[in-house]
């Protein structure tokens, strides 16, 4: 198997990464270009995994317990005792797949859904509020760089 290195001349492709890896580590320091989920989490007294799962159902609909744990970056176990919560609260409800009982789907409730779409607003929000920050080509370089990275990440 032959591997493309498209690092700079001189660099190598673990160099560049300790480079990344500081300048996120710098950057998660900053409060004010923090992750704009963080601020959504305290304001409404949720984890980030909740607020992982809400956005994720209401972006995608129904997931099963397994595609839902891997959107909240939580194991299947922790994904069980998060959902316990939303669902005690009143924001998800558990249904059993027609074609296989043992698959369960997660779907948000009328109050989880309009709670997604706030979050949701409130990001987009946070976000545009940071990318604001930036110059225009400092904006197209970005989306650039993070779409190509999605295509390169589709089939891992």
């Amino acid at each position: 198997m032959r591997t493309i290195s498209h690092a700079a001349p001189g660099r190598t492709a673990l160099a560049d990464a300790r480079r990344l890896h500081g300048l996120v580590v710098a950057l998660m320091r900053r409060r004010s270009l923090r992750d704009p989920i963080a601020a959504t989490c305290a304001e409404h007294h949720l984890s980030a995994p909740q607020v992982h799962a809400l956005l994720a159902l209401g972006h995608d609909g129904a997931l099963p317990m397994g595609d839902l744990a891997r959107r909240a970056g939580v194991t299947e176990k922790t994904a069980t005792g998060l959902i316990d919560r939303l669902e005690r609260d009143g924001l998800v409800q558990r249904e059993r797949g027609a074609a296989d009982r043992r698959v369960v789907h997660v779907t948000l409730t009328a109050s989880g859904a309009a709670l997604a779409r706030r979050l949701d607003a409130e990001i987009l929000q946070a976000l545009a509020r940071l990318l604001d920050r930036l110059e225009p080509a400092d904006r197209r370089d970005l989306f650039r760089i993070i779409t190509r990275l999605t295509g390169l990440t589709e089939d891992a």
